[in-house]
């Protein structure tokens, strides 16, 4: 009776390994960074400056939910302004927005090592001011048992007239001195999601 019991163990433990198992996808904070580059034209000469957001964090839930919070602390603006009163600490942890799109987390559990796919995700932009999609190809790349590496699929950028459009935005650009620039912002990825 015992070794039927000990032999129905051994005959489940390749059923349980064939099972799919969810993971609790995260992004490095540590690794996971997006850059862009503006075009400043108010000047002489145009000069191009860049400008990084890192730290990213966020996560893909069980049900495919990929949550990327936004904080002004995550950017290099606060730096470039120098000493600032201390209430712009608080506002600078707060997010500011949140980017909201749905990636099946089956889909990187399903990537084996050196394998990459593309998938062209939809963000939604909420907040009081914006609401906005926006689709972005992206490919997932799996570098490790618990690593997939995150990058843009194709080139990325951003309309400059929609960015000088949002007051909020161009509030801040011209507190940096931008009065003006160029059309076209693009954009660099490079983040990683890991199997925490």
């Amino acid at each position: 009776m015992r070794r039927r019991a000990v032999k129905a163990l051994i005959a489940l433990i390749p059923l349980l390994l064939a099972v799919p198992v969810h993971a609790d996808w995260q992004l490095d904070p540590g690794q996971s960074r997006v850059q862009a580059s503006i075009t400043q034209l108010d000047g002489n000469a145009p000069q191009t400056h860049h400008h990084q957001v890192n730290n990213l964090q966020g996560d893909i839930s069980a049900d495919g939910t990929l949550r990327l919070p936004l904080r002004l602390s995550q950017t290099d603006l606060l730096t470039r302004f120098g000493d600032l009163p201390p209430w712009v600490g608080l506002l600078a942890n707060t997010t500011l927005v949140t980017l909201v799109a749905q990636m099946p987390p089956e889909r990187l559990d399903g990537l084996d090592i050196g394998e990459s796919m593309v998938e062209t995700l939809t963000f939604r932009v909420q907040t009081d001011l914006i609401n906005q999609e926006e689709s972005v190809p992206l490919r997932f790349t799996r570098e490790g048992l618990n690593e997939v590496r995150v990058t843009h699929a194709e080139p990325m950028a951003m309309d400059g007239r929609a960015l000088m459009a949002n007051s909020t935005v161009r509030t801040v650009l011209s507190l940096l001195g931008y009065q003006e620039i160029d059309e076209h912002v693009p954009v660099t990825l490079n983040a990683l999601l890991v199997n925490r």
